[in-house]
């Protein structure tokens, strides 16, 4: 097994000025908290005023990325309190102790990192891409614990299924491959930047050239910074087996969808489908971009959620 590898966790690195407001740095405090027996690093940004609308926002990332990916929204919502952890295995935060990372596992770190941040049934649950799967089957299996649950780019439909099937079976060869060879070398093919890159390529759907570079960079900055090639194969294994349609009917919670016309990860008639078969749900589609809504349209994402939390206060 690999030894935990730090080297790719930039802890203090913050993007370009240009993506972000002036008083973002004000509102951030970064800190550390023990989940069972795991350090895990957490990044909190303080509401620049409270008032009555003010929520506190668990957020829950998407595989290989950290917290820096949900930062353009959480800049967007600066009357908000938005805790955002690196989970277990990714960016700053170690993997589990002797666990799989299965998405029951990162269920049940939610409900040990909200313990030890004292987080209330009032706190609002936000997860994006295979955040979406963790946050959607932790609310299923803890009725009560948060209210409401917002999932962007969510997965609504199995990975390995439909058309895009054959691209994830391959995909899971590339990890399973990945994590038998030697240690050098299995860790350079999954930090080939080549690789990353055409994965950033081929996601992001902005023309605006500025904006293009700023999410290569992060995808260059942190889509490697994980623990270690065993936490990453069982991470990967769990975001393409599960997905939130699976628990759909027991979220009876209102939950918000926000979508991308074009995501080519989770398909917009999935969107259409997974909204029918929850008990009280709005879809909010924004036009024009795919799977990387958190980067390119952080001020329409955050505006449907700031309208959403406006009909169901706490």
């Amino acid at each position: 097994m690999d030894n935990v590898d730090t080297t790719h966790s930039p802890r203090g690195a913050q993007a370009p000025s240009e993506f972000f407001s002036k008083s973002l740095q004000g509102r951030t405090h970064a800190s550390d908290v023990e989940v069972d027996g795991s350090n895990v690093a957490y990044w909190t940004y303080e509401p620049v005023m409270v008032t009555p609308m003010t929520r506190t926002i668990l957020v829950i990332h998407g595989f290989r990325g950290d917290h820096h990916g949900l930062l353009r929204v959480a800049d967007q919502l600066p009357e908000m309190r938005i805790i955002m952890p690196d989970l277990p295995a990714f960016g700053s935060s170690e993997p589990f102790v002797d666990d799989e990372h299965s998405v029951e596992r990162y269920g049940t770190f939610i409900s040990g990192f909200m313990a030890a941040l004292d987080l209330d049934d009032k706190t609002v649950l936000l997860g994006h891409s295979f955040g979406s799967i963790v946050a959607s089957h932790f609310t299923a299996a803890n009725p009560g614990t948060v209210f409401p649950l917002i999932l962007i780019n969510p997965i609504a439909a199995p990975a390995l299924e439909g058309p895009k099937g054959i691209m994830t079976k391959l995909a899971v060869l590339y990890y399973q491959a990945s994590a038998k060879l030697p240690r050098p070398l299995g860790l350079a093919v999954l930090r080939n930047r080549l690789i990353v890159r055409i994965m950033s390529i081929t996601m992001a759907k902005t023309k605006d050239k500025g904006l293009r570079s700023f999410i290569h960079g992060q995808h260059d900055a942190y889509f490697s910074a994980f623990a270690d090639r065993k936490s990453l194969l069982e991470s990967f294994k769990a975001s393409v087996s599960g997905n939130v349609a699976e628990v759909a009917e027991q979220l009876t919670l209102p939950v918000l969808l926000v979508a991308g016309e074009k995501d080519e990860i989770a398909t917009l008639p999935n969107q259409y489908k997974l909204m029918k078969r929850l008990p009280d749900a709005k879809l909010e589609v924004i036009p024009g971009v795919g799977h990387l809504i958190h980067y390119e349209t952080p001020v329409p994402a955050a505006a449907a959620i700031r309208t959403f939390l406006e009909e169901h206060p706490a």
